[in-house]
């Protein structure tokens, strides 16, 4: 039989893994991982990224060794790797995933296409997502979308033929993090990967941790646990998409028939997974727009506010903002969190954006990028976009400037999360927290935080800087040419369920 290459991606699962079903059932099958330097040394990579990858690889391997296959690791450039690959295997296809990841990929994969032409071999890239590949109208989207998701997770297949070639060939090895040059933060508390784990933190939040979901997700406090936390696993594949609705529908019907049959249930659950149905297709929606647009990883969205922060970038409050020494308690929570563990809720990610964004006025990239490394879910489709839209340059969505003060008594009025993450203040009352450099003198000595020694002073006004930003991006926003600009952006990335009616 014909030897068929599974090219395993971002896709690093065996469930509901459809290249491995149809390669598998095309003929001899053999898997294969490619440690690519230009993207693990990219300067969105973290080595907490390729940890999670190596330990999402080594479940990976040992998936397909009990259905007969191999999974191959190499390291190096594509093609370079498929034209060695070829010489000792002589596959006549290639089996993979749609990508939307970054630029890098996106002009590997054009060299994969060429390559494969060159060679007379087939390159099947089939839909991982609810990105439509080549989508005409923005109109259809949403059906598609659903259609695709309507459609039932397959299993692996019962068996798999390895190709005699692949029985003796060099297998290769996980790769660790010490192997290239790759940017590392300290981690301390970062989730683990892997399908099985995957599972189980799908199976945990519908069952028990996501009751409270729609609440939950806004605080920082709440929504390390409140929320589904498969984020990371959706990213790099551990769970399909598919699994996640399907199995997201059944616990509602499941709860919805007990409900029926007088069982008494948590008034909060099917609220919160209709609220979690929503962000499942809002993945798919940001998405898409990087699809469409490849180039809003560099450019605005909307060219018009092109030049409205990048002549001003000031490179010591980034540091600050960086370091999370910008004497607002929460900002400088939200980003030594994220240096910890790689992740907070998405309310905090928004305010982190904004405050760069406003109370800075720095230019989206460079936070972008930082920002990249930190999330252990970072995905280059999402990430862009809602940078993009919380730093107010789509001009098709609302500008919210978060209140880095308000924020503190509104979702951490007793300071779990802040003192957990800013030990400086562990000893400043709830009451100080919001805005601990209006402690005076006595009050500082007191509870052991000297402002401007032990934790910084405000880097900025809040009023005065909330004010100015929020002037000048409303009227950039009203001038005709902006407007003209965003009717554009509008048009071809904007969220509707209905057809737009053109004129």
């Amino acid at each position: 039989m014909a030897t068929q290459l599974v090219w395993f991606k971002r896709d690093l699962r065996v469930h509901d893994h459809i290249p491995l079903v149809q390669a598998a059932n095309a003929g001899d099958c053999v898997g294969l991982y490619v440690y690519e330097p230009e993207l693990i040394e990219a300067h969105d990579h973290d080595a907490a990224h390729l940890t999670f990858v190596n330990e999402s690889l080594l479940e990976l391997r040992t998936q397909l060794e009990k259905f007969g296959c191999r999974l191959l690791l190499r390291v190096g450039t594509m093609p370079e790797v498929l034209d060695q690959l070829h010489a000792d295997l002589g596959f006549e296809s290639i089996w993979a995933h749609e990508e939307t990841f970054n630029d890098i990929s996106y002009q590997r994969d054009r060299r994969v296409r060429a390559w494969a032409k060159t060679k007379q071999i087939r390159f099947i890239e089939l839909p991982q997502y609810g990105v439509v590949r080549r989508l005409k109208d923005r109109d259809r989207w949403s059906t598609i979308r659903n259609q695709r998701m309507k459609q039932t997770p397959i299993d692996p297949p019962p068996q798999i033929h390895l190709p005699p070639a692949a029985k003796t060939i060099d297998a290769g090895e996980i790769m660790p993090v010490a192997r290239f040059k790759v940017h590392s933060f300290d981690r301390r508390e970062v989730q683990v990967g892997g399908e099985g784990n995957a599972v189980d933190c799908l199976q945990s939040f519908l069952v028990t941790r996501g009751v409270n979901y729609r609440s939950d997700m806004s605080s920082p406090v709440t929504g390390e646990q409140g929320c589904s936390r498969l984020s990371p696993f959706i990213a790099y594949g551990n769970l399909s998409m598919r699994t996640i609705v399907h199995r997201t529908a059944a616990r509602i019907a499941e709860l919805k028939e007990q409900k029926k049959s007088g069982i008494a249930l948590e008034p909060t659950w099917l609220k919160s997974l209709s609220s979690f149905q929503s962000r499942l297709s809002w993945h798919c929606h940001f998405m898409q727009k990087m699809e469409d647009e490849p180039g809003i990883e560099f450019e605005n969205f909307n060219r018009a506010y092109d030049g409205l922060r990048e002549d001003e970038f000031n490179r010591s409050y980034f540091d600050a903002w960086c370091h999370g020494q910008t004497g607002y308690p929460m900002v400088d929570a939200c980003m030594r969190a994220l240096h910890q563990t790689g992740w907070i809720n998405f309310r905090m990610r928004a305010m982190l954006v904004s405050f760069a964004s406003y109370h800075l006025w720095l230019h989206w990239r460079e936070p972008a990028i930082y920002l990249a490394r930190l999330f252990l879910d970072y995905e280059p489709g999402i990430h862009y976009s809602q940078i993009q839209m919380q730093s107010g340059v789509t001009g098709i969505n609302t500008v919210r400037i978060y209140s880095p003060i308000k924020q503190v008594t509104d979702q951490d009025p007793q300071g779990i999360f802040i003192r957990r993450f800013v030990p400086e203040l562990a000893d400043v009352p709830d009451k100080h927290l919001a805005q601990p450099h209006k402690m005076n003198l006595m009050e500082q000595t007191l509870f052991g935080c000297q402002i401007g020694k032990d934790y910084p002073l405000p880097i900025v006004d809040h009023q005065q800087r909330y004010k100015a930003a929020r002037d000048r991006i409303h009227a950039h926003k009203k001038l005709p040419s902006t407007r003209e600009a965003s009717a554009k952006v509008y048009l071809k990335h904007g969220s509707r369920k209905t057809p737009m009616k053109r004129r």
